[in-house]
């Protein structure tokens, strides 16, 4: 089966904010071997809105629709798709009943006109019930296709995308599903994991296939089957671990490099912090994008300027002057004055020139000091990364989580 995806808003089209529910929706799909074909944007406009649907039903056999669907009179997807459907609005009074439920949560708990507009719905078509917002979810079906229009709020979208779409749908496509495995490579080139691996793709069975995600500091694989050889996914599945001994990977579908520690520094029920300079607060927004990170992270300090490594994290005068920002004995005092400063059981600490101005000679562009505290001391390691502001900044990161997860392991 083919998708569609559609986002609806002059936002997205203007660039104010940026579109997460298409890679959202499109990741969420594909889990159920269902491919999507074309994303397409545009604008608040319904004969926009009504040219993208008559696009996508000829196109696709699953169309999803975000944006539009909230309680203001600029948004109009409600009444242009009831319109496209043949149908009409009509007050919905289950619908009123989870509006009420939901509003009863805010502060005040006061129902406006615009949250029971919420409530006026197309008269024929199944509501999806949003436990995040007001705007229920719309699904739709046509001549044996079906449109979904979701509420734009990410977080909405995704929560009816999991708890609605998918179920649905796959009650639709029964066992006719697409199957896959996921896991993460550390520290190597995708040009040269790519070599390592050639033999192993070579031998892959007909309906079985390997595919590169790379990112800064660690590339994804995802290894797909489809049809009849999705019975043979297992064993491609061992003999790609197999290929991989000697390498650093994670074996999980979620295996960014902040998931993997979330995961794991949770488990080890230590305390860490972070000290920044070149990152710019990088390190510690990877960690606290994990649910659940107050558990383990009690701070952090963005020293950019030496003023700030001195006064705040105790960095000596002497050692800026003699050994500059970007050394050693900055990188150590760093990571030791901020768990000093936070009482956290380990903590990391970041200093470098991440471009595309500052580097000299003896210190390049990319390169970077990593420091790490402990209970048992600290130590820093030096790394040169690259000519681009961008991925020094984000291997920095990686590679600061790497350390100090490491180092909380093996103290």
């Amino acid at each position: 089966m083919k998708a569609i995806i559609v986002t609806i808003g002059d936002e997205i089209l203007l660039g104010q904010i940026l579109d997460t529910n298409s890679r959202y929706a499109a990741s969420a799909l594909a889990r159920l071997g269902i491919e999507t074909v074309k994303m397409l944007s545009v604008s608040d406009k319904p004969q926009e809105i009504r040219a993208a649907a008559d696009v996508a039903l000829q196109q696709a056999d699953i169309v999803i629709f975000t944006g539009g669907l909230g309680p203001t009179k600029d948004d109009l997807t409600k009444k242009t798709l009831a319109d496209y459907f043949g149908t009409r609005l009509v007050f919905n009074e289950e619908a009123y009943g989870w509006v009420k439920e939901f509003v009863s949560h805010y502060p005040n708990g006061h129902m406006n006109e615009y949250n029971k507009n919420q409530a006026l719905l197309p008269e024929k078509c199944t509501l999806l019930r949003n436990r995040k917002g007001t705007a229920s979810g719309m699904w739709f079906e046509r001549e044996g296709k079906v449109l979904v229009s979701l509420p734009g709020v990410p977080f909405e979208a995704e929560y009816l995308i999991k708890e609605e779409v998918l179920p649905r749908l796959e009650k639709r496509l029964a066992g006719d599903l697409l199957k896959y495995k996921m896991l993460t490579v550390y520290d190597v080139p995708e040009s040269d994991l790519a070599m390592s691996l050639r033999a192993f793709e070579d031998g892959l069975p007909e309906g079985v296939a390997l595919a590169y995600l790379p990112s800064p500091g660690f590339v994804r694989l995802r290894l797909t089957a489809k049809g009849t050889a999705v019975q043979k996914l297992d064993a491609c599945w061992d003999a790609l671990t197999g290929a991989l001994l000697g390498k650093r990977f994670t074996p999980a579908e979620s295996g960014a490099p902040e998931d993997v520690f979330a995961r794991e520094i949770a488990a080890l029920g230590v305390t860490v912090a972070t000290a920044e300079s070149c990152t710019g607060g990088n390190v510690a927004h990877l960690i606290t994008s994990a649910a659940g990170a107050s558990r383990y992270f009690l701070g952090g300090v963005v020293s950019y300027a030496n003023e700030v490594k001195m006064r705040v994290l105790g960095v000596r005068a002497e050692d800026l002057q003699k050994y500059g920002a970007v050394s050693e004995a900055v990188a150590l005092q760093m990571a030791r004055g901020v768990r000093e400063l936070t009482g956290a059981d380990w903590a990391v600490s970041t200093t470098g020139v991440a471009g595309p101005d500052g580097g000299t000679p003896q210190k390049p562009v990319g390169t970077v000091w990593i420091g790490v505290a402990g209970p048992q001391g600290a130590k820093a390691q030096q790394f040169h990364f690259s000519a681009t502001r961008e991925r020094n900044i984000a291997k920095a990161s990686v590679k600061a989580l790497e350390l100090l997860l490491d180092a909380a392991k093996h103290g």
